[in-house]
């Protein structure tokens, strides 16, 4: 067996499981789950009708590069929506279809990192596990970038000694983030870039919830987006994920796509040819759908915006809660540990949470998910509302 099988950590949600085991909730309330990222909102219509429209084509065998009207629709979507230039993202070249970005930041490592160089891979701490288990198991070095409540909840990359950024081969950043909901600002991309061209390494953008964010005029700004403003037209070094799973609503649609680098692409889709991933016919048609459509797109930000302000309104005067500005996450500072506090929350009013210290690792002498818990506000907005004040009379208690 493969010896970094090892190394991997048990999932988040499945110490959540095990931290719950033997609890019996209250019957007299209805269970809410807040745990998991998994959109609850309707899949569009118009979606569920193309993939419908186009079963016949479950006949063909799909191609590793997908088709040409769906890389031409990303590229195009992705030159919209980060003010790129038309033309400026080549389908052909710079854009590749994938099975959702998770399947994508794990193989996309595999591809990049030469395990024979001593490799270092850097990912924010806390952070989306696929990370890590990417990286342990292409056989590199960790290195945790802890986003904290003192430096904004974002990574310092100032902070990261040279010796590190001499081993680097590929770094992981999420903006918006997982689970904060922070944003990376353009300054901070352009001196990543910097760092990226000067050490030689590949930046991996985790831009999945990009499309979710609070201020209508201010949208997130995209990894490619700032390559290009900074004279970066060939985005060297720079890959971007992005799904339809959060934007779109459908994550059994299981529909993303990579873009940027076309060095880096071309020998990812060398990898991708033998690693067997290609994306279902009537679902590459569905995507087409979906990325063509923006309408449906700022109709799911609305319900977002309604959620937080109602989970927020009630619950603001018994914590320390903020919106963020992006994303559909509560990052929730805890009065007690935080593992304790989802399993008493869970014994007392049924409500699943999850604690922060599973999204995060022991760096730099601490856990910068401890005493936090990961809201995800994806349950219609009652639920949500429903939750928010059962919350809020269970802090009562603590205190």
């Amino acid at each position: 067996m493969n010896p970094h099988l090892s190394q991997l950590h048990p999932y988040p949600f499945e110490k959540l499981a095990t931290l719950k085991q033997g609890i019996t909730p209250p019957t007299d309330k209805a269970h809410i789950a807040l745990s998991i990222g998994e959109p609850k909102h309707t899949t569009p219509h118009f979606i569920q009708e193309a993939l419908l429209q186009h079963l016949h084509g479950l006949t063909q065998y799909p191609t590793t590069k997908g088709l040409p009207e769906l890389r031409q629709a990303i590229a195009d979507w992705t030159c919209r929506r980060f003010g790129i230039p038309v033309g400026g993202v080549d389908a052909e070249t710079q854009v590749l279809p994938v099975n959702g970005t998770r399947e994508a930041l794990f193989s996309l490592a595999q591809a990049v990192v030469d395990p024979v160089d001593k490799p270092v891979v850097i990912m924010p701490n806390p952070f989306y596990q696929i990370y890590e288990g990417a990286a342990l198991l292409a056989g590199a070095e960790l290195y945790y970038l802890n986003t904290t409540e003192e430096n904004g909840y974002l990574p310092d990359f100032d902070s990261v000694p040279e010796a590190i950024w001499q081993r680097c081969q590929l770094i992981f950043i999420c903006s918006p983030g997982n689970p904060t909901g922070t944003v990376l600002s353009p300054a901070e991309h352009l001196k990543l870039l910097a760092l990226a061209e000067k050490y030689d390494f590949v930046i991996a953008s985790d831009e999945c919830y990009t499309e979710l964010y609070d201020d209508e005029a201010n949208p997130p700004q995209g990894l490619l987006q700032s390559a290009y403003q900074a004279g970066n037209t060939d985005f060297k070094r720079c890959v971007i994920f992005q799904s339809l799973s959060k934007r779109s609503n459908a994550p059994g649609l299981r529909s993303g796509f990579v873009a940027g680098d076309a060095e880096v692409l071309k020998q990812y889709f060398k990898y991708r040819t033998y690693h067997g991933c290609p994306m279902p016919v009537p679902t590459q048609h569905a995507s087409i759908a979906a990325w063509n459509d923006e309408e449906h797109v700022k109709h799911n930000r609305q319900l977002y915006r309604e959620k937080f302000s109602a989970f927020i309104d009630i619950l603001q005067d018994v914590c320390e809660i903020s919106r963020p500005p992006a994303s559909f996450y509560i990052w929730l500072k805890t009065p007690i540990d935080d593992a304790e506090f989802a399993k008493q929350l869970f014994a007392q009013q049924n409500i699943t949470v999850l604690p922060g210290s599973y999204l995060s690792r022991d760096s730099g002498g601490i856990n910068p998910g401890a005493n936090h818990v990961r809201i995800a506000l994806v349950a219609p907005i009652e639920e949500c509302v429903e939750a928010a004040q059962r919350i809020k009379t269970f802090i009562n208690s603590l205190s």
